[in-house]
């Protein structure tokens, strides 16, 4: 890899103006010499486009047209795009100054990984981080038992992601993740410890919010796609109990985040019948469901709270 490999971002939008302008300054106040950054635009109706266009001199070049979605509009920009690593940032989501160039240390340090990752602070309308999505060094295996690593810190290798394939268009919750299983088959990734890459901005309108219960679906397809899919064999076979228990676990998490707590407790209780150690990586969630959800919404104030004691204002949000 040379010294300064292009480094291709794009961002994907749609109605999203109200954080749109963070995110575009999070890319173009990166320190990074060698970078190209694209956006590509669902034909937002709510001012995102005028938006765009004040920083046209900036972008290497930007587009809003319909579309069928998120999967659509990334990889049309990963096609447009030239760089040797490449990544895609949403539009209400936030890098953290330095974030390419640690990503590309990263690469110049792991030359085999298929792409790099690092953990996830999670923050609120207001820019304000209240969690940490800590991962860990993750690989093939971990990714198949659905350990889920938070899209915003993720940069790819082009030439894996060419050998993987663009984002599959019949994925709209998961396709991150189906992605990932799909870059690490080609060849291991790489987990980047210390200071997170990114934000990822929860919110009302966030998919992960305003969609949670359509996860658990998206999970089982994985599921049955990895047992069938003759590129995880063997491994799929061995791992097949670990593989059902992590896509009930996932689901049990979405359920109970969209408020169907019984729901979502059956879907823990199928997990822990195939994997009790995979189910129980959700224990603290199925403590608070099993409390009620008054004690749930209570806990998860409690949590944003502690975390803003513990990073302070570090969002971009006022």
């Amino acid at each position: 890899m040379t010294k300064h490999p292009l480094v291709s971002i794009v961002t994907p939008s749609f109605n999203q103006v109200k954080y749109l302008e963070y995110t575009l300054l999070s890319v173009l106040e990166q320190d990074y010499p060698n970078l190209e950054y694209w956006v590509i635009d669902g034909a937002s109706t709510d001012g995102s486009v005028r938006l765009i266009d004040r920083y046209t001199h900036r972008l290497t070049g930007w587009m809003s047209e319909k579309d069928h979605g998120q999967a659509e509009a990334i990889n049309k920009g990963f096609r447009l795009v030239h760089g040797e690593i490449v990544a895609w940032l949403n539009s209400d989501d936030v890098y953290y100054p330095k974030a390419i160039s640690r990503a590309v240390e990263a690469f110049d340090a792991h030359p085999q990984a298929s792409f790099v990752f690092s953990d996830v602070d999670s923050i609120n309308e207001r820019g304000q981080v209240f969690h940490r999505m800590r991962y860990g060094r993750w690989g093939l295996r971990d990714l198949m038992q659905f350990k889920i690593i938070g899209q915003p810190g993720v940069f790819i290798r082009r030439s894996a992601l060419d050998q993987a394939g663009l984002l599959d268009l019949d994925y709209h919750y998961l396709l991150d993740h189906h992605l990932w299983l799909r870059l690490a088959e080609v060849s291991e990734p790489s987990y980047v410890k210390g200071a997170p890459f990114a934000q990822a901005r929860l919110h009302a309108e966030a998919k992960n919010k305003a969609a949670a219960a359509n996860f658990g679906p998206e999970a089982f397809k994985i599921a049955r796609w990895l047992g069938e899919d003759r590129r995880f064999y063997p491994l799929s076979a061995k791992l097949h109990r670990q593989i059902w228990a992590g896509a009930y676990r996932l689901n049990g998490y979405y359920l109970t985040e969209s408020g169907l707590h019984r729901e979502g407790l059956s879907m823990f209780a199928q997990s822990f019948k195939r994997s009790p150690r995979i189910a129980m990586r959700s224990w603290k969630r199925i403590l608070v469901t099993l409390l009620g959800g008054g004690i749930g919404k209570l806990t998860r104030k409690l949590f944003e709270r502690l975390g803003r004691m513990k990073y302070g204002l570090r969002g971009k949000g006022k």
